[in-house]
């Protein structure tokens, strides 16, 4: 029987090549659909929006924090794949009594294109996903860094205030662009006005997702660091790392631009 490696080190034992999938991941399902995958996929969660035509007709089991276990077994997955960072670990560790769940673990982009091939791998779509990862490592080839050595906080989270630290795959995409962290905390931190205004920033991002940071907002911060560039930025390609990398780094390209305009 099959035997694949998980991106968490996990063994997943997938006897056949499957037919019922369930992706838990929003990113991985407009992935999923990116690399033929329409039939098989039978459910998804209630964020995967894209593409939209697609996974309007397929069916919802809740969402990647609160998964619909019962609708989850009723479908009859023969694979499910999440990820470390998206998905609970105690869901996870449910529905792998029954199922094969395939794990992805993505930090940074040479992580994306691993779980891109990987992905590709166990779902008979090989050729389709090399030519994908090809031609987003072409891309990103192609990004041109301008503006180099800008302090950058990201923040995706309102009320409290949440910045993309350290380590996570925001903070890869942010030094692809040329730029520094202005938070050298860990993962995804809870910071205060005062340590906003002590980090400094050159330039403040405001994530569209999963707070969906506004025009309105943009007063609020330019309060708090008045010398600051403050900038709405579309958190899809920040921070998803399926196909969607794919138009990654035009966008980066005209936010950079814009930057020196």
């Amino acid at each position: 029987m099959p035997v694949y490696k998980d991106q968490m080190n996990r063994s997943v034992d997938i006897p056949a090549m499957p037919k019922r999938i369930i992706s838990i991941v929003p990113s991985q399902t407009e992935l999923l659909f990116d690399l033929g995958l329409d039939e098989e996929i039978i459910g998804v969660t209630k964020f995967c929006v894209h593409p939209a035509d697609k996974v309007k007709r397929k069916i919802k089991i809740g969402g990647t924090k609160a998964l619909n276990i019962n609708s989850i077994k009723k479908l009859n997955p023969d694979l499910i794949i999440g990820n470390k960072e998206e998905n609970e670990k105690d869901q996870i560790e449910e529905l792998m009594q029954d199922f094969p769940v395939w794990m992805s673990d993505v930090s940074d982009l040479k992580d994306a294109l691993a779980m891109i091939r990987q992905v590709g791998k166990i779902t008979g779509k090989g050729a389709e996903a090399e030519e994908l990862t090809k031609s987003i490592q072409t891309n990103f080839n192609g990004l041109e860094v301008k503006t180099t050595g800008l302090r950058v906080a990201y923040l995706i989270w309102r009320k409290p205030f949440i910045v993309a630290g350290k380590g996570t795959f925001i903070d890869d995409m942010l030094k692809r662009c040329g730029w520094s962290n202005a938070f050298e905390l860990e993962r995804y931190p809870e910071v205060f006005p005062g340590q906003i205004v002590e980090a400094n920033p050159d330039l403040v991002l405001l994530s569209s997702e999963p707070y969906p940071f506004t025009d309105r907002h943009i007063t609020e911060f330019q309060a708090l660091v008045p010398d600051a560039n403050i900038k709405l930025v579309d958190g899809e390609l920040f921070s998803w790392y399926g196909s969607r990398l794919l138009q990654a780094p035009q966008y980066f390209n005209q936010l950079i631009a814009s930057l020196n305009q």
